[in-house]
């Protein structure tokens, strides 16, 4: 059994074609996600350059950057997964995540 055999069974994927858009859409999220992300920052005011006076202000700003990453990831995951048709896919994925963040109560496991 091949590890692509195995993740759609880990995912319960039936076909080639699903795992294959599955790829897809988390690729154009992740690149979409960090393309969006600075000029997201620059709209509310935050530029490389006010972190400038800061001792170690690139990285205060990288890890701001990198918090505004992480919550664009999940809605666009599930924006680009409900335009490729796999909105229950990355629903149960996105559901996954947040109860191993701590959110347990609110997506409860059926």
């Amino acid at each position: 059994m091949g590890y692509f055999d195995r993740l759609k069974t880990k995912w319960n994927i039936a076909s080639n074609k699903q795992l294959f858009i599955i790829f897809v859409v988390f690729g154009l999220t992740g690149s979409s996600s960090v393309k969006i992300a600075r000029p997201f920052l620059e709209y509310i005011g935050f530029y490389p350059a006010i972190f400038e006076d800061f001792i170690l202000g690139g990285v205060l700003y990288w890890i701001i950057r990198i918090l505004v990453i992480f919550p664009l990831y999940q809605v666009l995951l599930i924006l680009f997964g409900t335009i490729f048709f796999q909105f229950p896919f990355f629903w149960e994925f996105e559901k996954k995540i947040l109860r191993r963040m701590g959110f347990k109560r609110f997506f409860p496991e059926s």
